[in-house]
């Protein structure tokens, strides 16, 4: 079952972002066969990115941890809020139809 990662920006967070965009990417393609998929979430507008959301492929939180701890944007410190949540794919083209 994958961990759900979602990591809120701290205020402020648009220039670290920034600075640390070309490490993030780099550090994320030596990790692509641990994530299902990843990328920013925005406000509501589609405007400002205001956070990060990662699938990776474990069900093991402290793996999932260590992989997020490792990219440059949490030792960077752009994150402030952090919640890890086991998720089953239960319907939808990313599973195939159903698993009922």
């Amino acid at each position: 079952m994958p961990v759900i990662v979602y990591c809120q920006d701290r205020s402020g967070a648009d220039e670290l972002r920034k600075e640390f965009l070309a490490a993030h990417f780099a550090y994320i393609e030596t990790i692509l066969e641990r994530i299902a998929v990843a990328g920013p979430m925005r406000d509501r507008s589609g405007g400002r990115i205001t956070g990060s959301c990662f699938i990776y492929h474990t069900d093991d939180e402290a793996e999932a941890r260590e992989l997020l701890e490792n990219d440059p944007y949490y030792t960077a410190g752009i994150y402030d809020q952090i919640e890890y949540h086991q998720f089953l794919g239960a319907a939808g083209s990313w599973v195939g139809g159903k698993i009922w």
